[in-house]
C-alpha cells in the first residue's frame, strides 16, 4: 500500500514537473531568440564553445572541474552552512519575540529591525572590515554569519507567523497535560506549524542562494567571483554571465522542486476529515 502511494505521488509530481519543464524550455527558447536578435544589432561575436572549459574538462578519462564548478562548490558550502544557521537564528529570535521577558523581546526586536532595515552589502562590508579583524574570523565564516543573521531576521518573522497561526486551544491542552513552554513548542506547536512554514521558508532559501553572490565583494572565490575572474581574462562577458545565471537558476529550481515533492508528500500524509 505504501509502495503504491509513493508510485502515485511520483507519477503526479513527474507529470506536473514535465509540464513545468516544457513551459520553462519554451520561455528560455524565446529569451534566447530575443537575446540573439538583439546581439545582431550589437555586432557581438558569441563564443559559446569556449565556455565549456570553464565548467569542466574531461581528458584521458579524468574529470577536472573548471573554475565555475569550483566556485559553485564554494557557493553551495556557504549556502548550506548559512541555511542551517538561518533556521537556528530565526527560531531563537522568534522564541525571544514570543517570550514573556521584556529584555528578550527587546533584544529580538532590535535584531530584527536593525538587520531588515539595513542593506546586506553594508552589513557584509562592516563585518568583514570591522568585526572580522577584531574577532579573528576568516572571510568564509564572516560571509556565512552575515548571510545567516540577515536571512534569520526574515525567517524569524515567518516562523512567528506560523506559530501564531496555531489555535490557542492547543496551548491550553498542552498546559493541561503538564507540559512546559519548551515542551509545548517542540512537541505540540512546531510539528503543527511546519506545514505553513514550508513554502515561505523555501522562498527564503532561494533568496539566500541569490544573496550569496554578494560574498564576492569580500574576495571569496564563489561562483560570481570566479565568473568575474574569467571575464577579466577572456572578455567573454555575456557568455559567462549567462552561464553563471543559468547555474544559479538550476540550483534554485532544484531546491524548489525537492520542496514541492516534500510538500505534496506531507499533504498526502495529512489525515482527511470524514464527512457524514
Amino acid at each position: 500500500m505504501i509502495t503504491n502511494a509513493i508510485q502515485r505521488l511520483y507519477k503526479t509530481v513527474l507529470s506536473q514537473s514535465f509540464r513545468d519543464i516544457i513551459i520553462f524550455l519554451i520561455i528560455m527558447g524565446f529569451l534566447f531568440w530575443l537575446v540573439s536578435a538583439g546581439s545582431e544589432k550589437l555586432y557581438y561575436n558569441w563564443q559559446w564553445y569556449r565556455v565549456k572549459q570553464f565548467i569542466f574538462t574531461f581528458e584521458q578519462g579524468q574529470f577536472t572541474p573548471g573554475l565555475l564548478l569550483q566556485g559553485l562548490w564554494i557557493t553551495l558550502k556557504i549556502t548550506g552552512l548559512s541555511l542551517v544557521l538561518t533556521f537556528i537564528f530565526g527560531l531563537i529570535a522568534c522564541l525571544f519575540r514570543l517570550s514573556n521577558s521584556i529584555i528578550a523581546r527587546f533584544i529580538a526586536r532590535c535584531y530584527v529591525e536593525t538587520i531588515r532595515n539595513t542593506p546586506l552589502l553594508v552589513q557584509l562590508l562592516f563585518n568583514y572590515f570591522v568585526l572580522s579583524p577584531i574577532l579573528g574570523i576568516s572571510p568564509f565564516m564572516t560571509a556565512v554569519l552575515t548571510l545567516s543573521l540577515f536571512e534569520g531576521a526574515y525567517a524569524s518573522e515567518i516562523i512567528r507567523a506560523g506559530i501564531q497561526s496555531i489555535d490557542k486551544g492547543q496551548w491550553d491542552s498542552a498546559r493541561s497535560t503538564g507540559l512546559n513552554n519548551f515542551q509545548t513548542y517542540f512537541y505540540i506547536i512546531i510539528p503543527q506549524a511546519y506545514r505553513f512554514l514550508l513554502p515561505p521558508l523555501t522562498n527564503q532559501s532561494v533568496s539566500l542562494i541569490k544573496d550569496s553572490a554578494l560574498v564576492s565583494t569580500i574576495a571569496i572565490y564563489d561562483l560570481t567571483m570566479q565568473g568575474q575572474v574569467i571575464i577579466s581574462n577572456t572578455f567573454l562577458t555575456f557568455e559567462i554571465w549567462f552561464t553563471v545565471a543559468a547555474i544559479y537558476l538550476a540550483v534554485a529550481l532544484f531546491i524548489t522542486f525537492m520542496v514541492s515533492i516534500l510538500e505534496k508528500y506531507i499533504q498526502r500524509g495529512k489525515p482527511q476529515r470524514q464527512t457524514r
